[in-house]
């Protein structure tokens, strides 16, 4: 009896139907299958891979933060400083980009709608009130405005008193405190009138900017590359335009406009609206070169300047001044002396590509010693070496020395020291020798000889 039983229940079980897992996408909710829309709130969905080693909850809470965001959409007041200087859609791009990154660190009671996780990953489903949000960013709005307001007051004060300098640092502060409504239209009361507040203070700023003049004396200079020898100067001179009266402690900026080279960046004019500029190094070739020096707009507004606050800044106009450079080269006479084993080479190649690189670097020669200004001498010689198998080796050493020519003093020396040359005999060793040491002075010693050479 028992056998035919287990016949029976063996015939049961392979008739009974497959029990099938269940597909994995009908197991999610319904958010993570279409998008979702609730009336009334911005929705944000995040997503994080469990890799075994990350916070994965809280990525997933940032990147649902961040979906969230995209979601808020920032107009830009017709009436807004933005929109008045608006040219080529920099400036309102910047804004809009710089709301949108921020937004996702700074908003407020977001709530948790719903979270699923498999095996590998994870997802969140986060909501924030519009209202509440609109609510929360009008009162950080008003905080800004009242600081902004207080700002502005003093600027006002400052202008009113004749400092100048002080009240456009104000109306700076005064703009940053509404940094991130720039593209806003506030409008306060200041004074018994009603005023667009960071259009008034930008207009504030930009009009004593315009009463300032700033010149350069000599405007013009000639100088040689090799600066020292002329110790060139050229004051600045800030001033009111219309009383010519000196502007104090006016922060300046200098940089080479055309042409390249060092040039101190950074002034205050004293209380005789004068400020020395100090050029230590011309390092362009360029026969006419162009230093100019402007009103620090960037020391005025202050440090720590954010992208677009720094965009707003570039739109004002500042008075500048220029200085205008005619260099002179350098001229060079040279000597030389290159042996192969003892005997005058007929090409004195390392010579010859001393003055290939010195002419791309601006400098000219003469066959006149009396008229020079420098002296480059260069020796060099190569030596026999082993010979391995059809391989011949050869050494060679080279000196070049570079002296004033007014008064004798050796300024630069360097030395190619044993420069071990290749070949099948030993010309062609020497040669290869040659060749390298040629790459040894333009690869790694004409910089430092240039830089030497043109203190």
């Amino acid at each position: 009896m028992r056998v035919p039983l287990l016949l029976a229940l063996v015939l049961v079980a392979a008739c009974s139907p497959k029990v099938q897992p269940p597909d994995p996408e009908s197991l999610k909710p319904t958010w993570l299958k279409t998008t979702p829309y609730q009336d009334g709130y911005y929705t944000g969905i995040g997503h994080s891979v469990k890799t075994g080693n990350n916070n994965y909850i809280q990525s997933a809470k940032k990147s649902a933060l961040d979906d969230l965001v995209q979601e808020i959409r920032v107009n830009i007041s017709s009436t807004s400083i933005l929109s008045q200087l608006e040219t080529n859609q920099k400036l309102s791009e910047q804004y809009q980009q710089t709301i949108q990154t921020t937004a996702a660190d700074e908003i407020e009671e977001f709530e948790l709608v719903d979270a699923w996780e498999d095996n590998a990953n994870y997802w969140v489903y986060y909501r924030l009130s519009i209202a509440r949000y609109r609510q929360i960013k009008e009162e950080q709005r008003r905080t800004a405005t009242t600081l902004a307001v207080d700002f502005f007051l003093k600027a006002r004060a400052a202008q009113k008193a004749g400092e100048n300098m002080m009240a456009v640092t104000y109306y700076f502060q005064s703009l940053r405190s509404v940094e991130k409504y720039l593209g806003e239209a506030i409008t306060v009361n200041v004074e018994n009138k009603d005023m667009l507040l960071v259009n008034e203070a930008y207009t504030s700023i930009q009009g004593i900017l315009d009463k300032i003049a700033l010149k350069t004396d000599p405007s013009h200079i000639a100088l040689n590359r090799r600066i020292s020898q002329d110790s060139p100067t050229s004051t600045a001179f800030v001033t009111y335009k219309e009383k010519n009266k000196p502007v104090a402690n006016v922060p300046l900026h200098a940089s080479f406009e055309k042409g390249s080279g060092d040039v101190f960046p950074t002034y205050k004019s004293d209380d005789a609206g004068k400020a020395k500029i100090l050029m230590n190094k011309i390092g362009s070739r360029e026969l006419e070169q162009t230093v100019a020096v402007k009103v620090d707009i960037n020391s005025l507004a202050g440090s720590g300047l954010s992208p677009l606050y720094s965009l707003l800044i570039s739109t004002f106009n500042v008075p500048t001044a220029q200085i205008a450079l005619q260099v002179h080269r350098p001229l060079v006479f040279i000597t030389s002396t290159e042996k192969s084993f003892g005997f005058d080479k007929t090409n004195a190649q390392i010579t010859n590509k001393l003055k290939n690189l010195l002419a791309n670097n601006g400098f000219e020669f003469t066959d006149e010693k009396n008229r020079a200004e420098l002296w480059f001498d260069v020796k060099a010689d190569s030596e026999k070496g082993s010979i391995t198998g059809s391989i011949y080796v050869t050494y060679l050493t080279g000196v070049i020395r570079v002296a004033t020519m007014k008064d004798g003093k050796e300024i630069y020396a360097t030395t190619l020291d044993r420069v071990k040359g290749y070949g099948l005999d030993y010309d062609k060793s020497s040669v290869d020798a040659y060749n390298k040491a040629m790459e040894t002075l333009e690869k790694e010693r004409m910089t430092e000889m240039l830089e030497t050479v043109l203190q």
